[in-house]
């Protein structure tokens, strides 16, 4: 039995606080690269007011679909991002995952790999999902090469869906299955 179900060799996945989190959630917000890797709506700063109850609703609204989780680094145990599971399908045993890496001082050192590598571990081995899909913008290279790492598969795109800066972008389909998954475990 894996007694270390939720972390990895450079993070591990918690609960969200919100009195402990909110300061690194508010500050993310304000830097628009951050926004425009995580999200393809508009680049909207939250106030420390807003996100700790942002983060207060999340915790007390549990949703049994949804699985979110803080990122912390197993060195000094300092938050670095966030990660979660979105609408289960238990039918279908499939989920779309997302992933935010706030701290940029952390990015490009596998730490986003590791947390999803955990994630994975706890959708599959966990959940017992089947499947996890993601969508991603053809402007994050780094992200692609990321998930690419953790196994995920190109599955498909939409053309120009996304506007940053006065250029169309794809937003680019992946997915994993366990059986892809357990191949690398």
């Amino acid at each position: 039995m894996n007694t270390a179900l939720l972390q990895g060799e450079l993070v591990r996945l918690v609960a969200a606080n919100s009195e402990t989190d909110a300061d690194l959630f508010a500050r993310w917000s304000r830097v628009a690269e951050y926004l425009r890797l995580e999200d393809s709506g508009v680049a909207r700063p939250a106030s420390l007011k807003q996100t700790k109850e942002d983060i207060q609703a999340w915790l007390e609204h549990d949703k049994p679909n949804d699985y979110a989780f803080v990122i912390r680094t197993l060195t000094d145990n300092h938050t670095i991002g966030a990660i979660g599971l979105d609408g289960v399908r238990w039918s279908n045993g499939d989920a779309f995952v997302g992933i935010g890496i706030g701290e940029r001082g952390y990015w490009g050192k596998g730490y986003g790999t590791d947390a999803m590598r955990v994630i994975l571990r706890f959708a599959f081995m966990e959940l017992n999902l089947h499947r996890v899909s993601l969508d991603v913008f053809e402007y994050n290279p780094r992200a692609i090469r990321s998930y690419e790492k953790a196994g995920f598969k190109h599955e498909g795109r939409v053309r120009q869906a996304l506007h940053r800066d006065g250029r169309r972008w794809d937003v680019l389909f992946m997915g994993i299955l366990r059986e892809e998954w357990t191949t690398q475990v």
